[in-house]
């Protein structure tokens, strides 16, 4: 089965699916974060699996999550379930939120929030937690990161020119502020006392290197807004991206959450959407404090960024995808 899964022959250039990956299992995979996994000689999707096929109060369904697995193999045209992360975590039942992976030396190294048990309502310690693997399937618990607070979500990774790796996050203790940490190793952090992005609210920054510059995207839960660096330290904010619906299935209201990979192809923006709701944010509950089915499920969508003097657009209406056969020329 596995060769089937990661083993296809090259797919010419095409318009993507829409939605392209909808969970099979929970219909709620959200926060989506692409690499290829050198083991599987394919491309993988980790995600937040929202258990959004669950009748259960408020936001019970965004708690007592794994994290997702998908994978492709044709340039990222058709994405398989291939089941969820089993992370070594204490006893009990855990949630585990929004992962970032890099690759160093022989091995991942992935930063994923964990939360101890599951709420009905937005709440709970929320640690980032570090493990590595060789192959993407058995993971190592390496520790919690001392950060800003207890209450940090979203990691983002980028290594700079001199080596050092550098992690944004959101710090809901300091009003939904995007701080920073450095490191060397993955292991030791050490964090920058000033925010990055700061007198806004936003969620999942993604940061990545494009035509001489630093970019940031952050989920501003109407759209995506960018942000441009010289330096990756001092930020310069211009436009919103996927703050419209397109006229692709499933595609709106709003991107959420996502990631970008940039290759020799093309630059892909991945990302979620609630396509029940009109508005990213409406969630309204029953009678019985139940929010309906058709607004807590969400699909994963991609579309492709374009520059045009000196910042990013977004086509969201006509997305051609061809993620490289062999994971060389991509750039992450």
């Amino acid at each position: 089965m596995l060769l089937l899964i990661c083993a296809g022959a090259s797919a010419q250039t095409e318009e993507a699916p829409a939605p392209l990956y909808r969970d099979p299992v929970t219909d709620g995979a959200a926060d989506p974060v692409v690499f290829w996994n050198r083991s599987e000689h394919c491309w993988w999707m980790l995600y937040t699996q929202r258990r959004a096929n669950l009748e259960a109060a408020d936001v019970a369904y965004c708690y007592g999550t794994s994290i997702g697995i998908a994978a492709a193999a044709d340039q990222g045209k058709q994405w398989v379930y291939r089941g969820t992360l089993q992370l070594p975590a204490p006893r009990g039942a855990h949630t585990f939120w929004a992962p970032d992976i890099v690759y160093q030396d022989g091995q991942y190294h992935m930063f994923v929030v964990v939360i101890e048990g599951v709420y009905i309502h937005w709440g709970g310690v929320k640690k980032m937690s570090h493990y590595t693997s060789r192959n993407g399937w058995d993971w190592t618990f390496q520790g919690y990161l001392k950060l800003s607070s207890e209450r940090v979500i979203d990691a983002s990774l980028c290594r700079m020119p001199g080596g050092t790796w550098r992690m944004w996050y959101k710090d809901e203790a300091s009003q939904d502020a995007i701080r920073m940490a450095e490191s060397r190793d993955l292991f030791h952090w050490k964090l920058f006392p000033v925010p990055a992005i700061s007198g806004s609210r936003q969620e999942g920054p993604k940061i990545f290197g494009y035509r001489g510059y630093f970019w940031m995207l952050t989920d501003e839960w109407a759209g995506m807004r960018i942000y441009r660096s010289s330096d990756a330290t001092h930020w310069d904010k211009q436009g919103l991206i996927l703050d419209k619906p397109s006229a692709r299935t499933e595609d709106g209201p709003s991107g959420a959450h996502g990631d970008v990979l940039v290759t020799d192809s093309g630059v892909y923006v991945f990302y979620f959407t609630h396509p029940g709701r009109k508005n990213h944010l409406e969630s309204p509950a029953g009678e019985n404090g139940i929010i309906p089915f058709d607004l807590r499920r969400s699909s994963i969508q991609v579309a492709t960024l374009e520059w045009r003097e000196g910042t990013l657009f977004c086509n969201r209406e006509h997305v051609h995808l061809r993620l490289p056969s062999d994971g060389r020329h991509s750039y992450k």
